[in-house]
């Protein structure tokens, strides 16, 4: 049990043997003493008082007397106004820090046999072009939130929904097919996704130039510039044959779908080299031209069930005003499904693969309002997760010089991003001297770790619903708030560890009961066991940024202590060998709060 389960329960103890009433356990809330008070931790009194019938410090001074006399974890109190300011002994931190060393996931929950089951879904490319920076976020978020959920004590299935049909695809196989001359990955020297994502660009391109012919034709011809415009839009070659192409894909013509598959097929190859090299990855990948036969099918037996309408025009849709929304298209007039057609098909084939009890889409919030209508349709489809679904909506990433662009081959590319910070983190960790003794491999391989944990950690700080700004100039900082300071501070205890182990420091599981602690050491220990709260709250909130202010906190802590303390040169070998248990432990949860984010941790910097 740890000390503040020890305190609330002998709260509650103290009221009934004090005031003669049962009270809930979760009236004896306890709180991180404030730094310009004495103690520990806090105990609010005035829900207690309608009890007491006495003032606020009576009651304090009566509770706190109680608890001095009757629980071992509480050496002194004092009193100010109605908050009882706790010191705890040391006898309970020093048993405090023993049962955090003897446990190496320290704070997390492992998941039983009937634990629920959580589905995450990230990632969700489409396959005409290469993930770029706004995928990275979500991807590490979906990652991060996966691990949280797990370390909660849920089972966790991890998925991406592959967007490989429509439009899109077509233009990128139309421009292939025009001015590719049968290239290949391998001959152009290219990741296939990047590839196919200059042949969407050059589509873009030879369509904007048609439009604009045809937008003076009809100008000349008397149309007004807007109608023009729109025509043109509508009228040009290219369109025209992307969507004929489309067509022929829907009827399952044998040369398209060969030609989707092929192009396809490179693009999926360059997303797994760049999902490895984020160091994410999925349980189990679903896509649209699977899924939206099976949303239309799903569509059909709500009409047959009387849950939507059809229109005159034959299309299907779904009234929403008595849950405050308008009518939802569900089937277009021809019969081809829309993109929330294609999510209740995903839902469907997911049910059937998995139990699931809960369902985490990480979407962007401009699908807001998407999932709201999604919510509502699965639960009255039946999902039993319908109507509790998670929309773990986060904002855009913007650049110092504005936000990303798709179409016109402006965007940020997350291949070259993570290039560029690996080669940012070599050259920066060679000025300050880092890589002192180190073989190539070694220099190499910290420079992966520290590239990544700093694009990682300064985009998973951020609180996720909040629009950021990336800039990698300042990710890769070895002091203030970002990953290269903590992956450092763990490199330096590792390093201090294994200096003990060359002195033949040999250290217990268990420190003994009267091992005395500093004020700080305390604190630290307090820090450390703070971490099981920290990984419920993340949870709770679905909040990665959780885990990294925490990780933050507890580091910056450490280092106070450090700057203060000498660990190998301590007064006595008592100290020592407390100090190096207390070093071990935090540098064990900064590894697992990271590992939490993605983000490894280096053994030697």
């Amino acid at each position: 049990m740890n000390i503040e389960s020890q305190i609330s329960g002998s709260v509650i103890a103290s009221i009934k043997e004090l005031y003669g009433q049962d009270v809930p356990s979760d009236m004896a809330q306890l709180q991180k003493t404030r730094s310009d008070f004495e103690g520990n931790l806090t105990l609010v009194v005035f829900p207690f008082l309608k009890i007491s019938k006495k003032r606020p410090e009576e009651t304090a001074q009566e509770i706190g007397q109680y608890l001095v006399e009757n629980c071992k974890a509480v050496a002194t109190f004092n009193v100010v106004k109605g908050f009882l300011n706790l010191t705890v002994a040391d006898a309970a931190w020093v048993e405090l820090l023993s049962d955090i060393n003897a446990d190496e996931l320290y704070g997390e929950k492992r998941a039983v046999a009937d634990a629920p089951l959580v589905m995450v879904e990230y990632s969700s490319p489409n396959t005409n072009k290469p993930l770029h920076l706004g995928h990275v976020r979500n991807n590490l978020l979906g990652w991060s939130l996966a691990q949280i959920m797990e370390a909660n004590g849920n089972k966790v299935v991890k998925t991406n929904i592959v967007n490989d049909r429509g439009i899109h695809i077509c233009k990128s196989m139309l421009a292939w097919l025009k001015w590719g001359d049968g290239i290949t990955p391998e001959q152009a020297g290219k990741k296939g996704d990047h590839l196919i994502g200059d042949f969407y660009v050059a589509f873009d391109k030879h369509y904007k130039a048609e439009c604009e012919a045809l937008k003076a034709q009809y100008m000349s011809e008397g149309m007004d510039e807007e109608a023009a415009s729109e025509k043109a839009k509508s009228e040009a070659p290219l369109m025209k044959e992307a969507r004929e192409m489309l067509v022929k894909w829907e009827r399952n013509d044998p040369e398209v779908r060969a030609l989707w598959k092929k192009m396809n097929d490179w693009v999926y190859a360059g997303f797994d080299e760049t999902y490895k090299a984020l160091g994410v990855g999925f349980d189990k990948i679903y896509y649209e031209s699977e899924t939206y036969l099976e949303g239309k099918k799903k569509v059909e037996e709500g009409l047959d069930k009387g849950l939507f309408y059809r229109k005159d025009d034959n299309s299907v849709w779904a009234d929403l005003s008595n849950e405050g929304l308008d009518q939802k298209l569900l089937l277009r007039s021809d019969g081809t499904s829309v993109y929330m057609t294609q999510d209740i098909g995903t839902a469907e084939m997911r049910f059937n693969d998995f139990p699931i009890d809960k369902m985490i889409y990480v979407v962007g919030n401009e699908q807001n309002y998407h999932f709201q209508v999604l919510s509502l349709l699965l639960d009255r489809l039946g999902f039993k997760w319908g109507k509790e679904l998670v929309h773990f909506s986060y904002g855009m990433v913007e650049l110092p010089n504005g936000k990303m662009k798709s179409r016109e081959g402006t965007v940020v590319d997350a291949d070259e991003l993570i290039a560029t910070m690996i080669d940012d983190a070599r050259r920066t960790s060679d000025e300050l001297g880092k890589f002192k003794d180190m073989t190539e491999d070694e220099k190499r391989e910290i420079a992966r770790i520290v590239g990544l944990g700093a694009l990682k950690y300064f985009i998973l700080k951020v609180d996720a619903r909040k629009n950021m700004l990336f800039n990698p100039a300042e990710s890769i900082d070895f002091n203030g708030n970002t990953g290269p300071f903590i992956q450092y501070t763990y490199a330096r205890i590792r390093s201090i560890m294994r200096k003990a182990a060359a002195d033949n420091i040999a250290l217990p599981t268990a420190l003994p009961a009267d091992t005395r602690l500093n004020a700080k050491e305390i604190e630290l220990i307090q820090k450390v066991s703070e971490f099981g709260a920290a990984v419920e709250q993340a949870g709770m909130d679905y909040s990665p940024s959780g885990i990294a202010n925490y990780c933050y906190e507890l580091t910056k802590l450490f280092n106070q202590f450090y700057h203060d303390y000498s660990i190998l040169n301590a007064d006595s070998r008592e100290e020592k060998v407390a100090r190096l248990v207390l070093a071990r432990n935090v540098a064990k949860t900064i590894k697992n709060g990271m590992a939490l984010l993605g983000i490894e941790v280096p053994e030697r910097m």
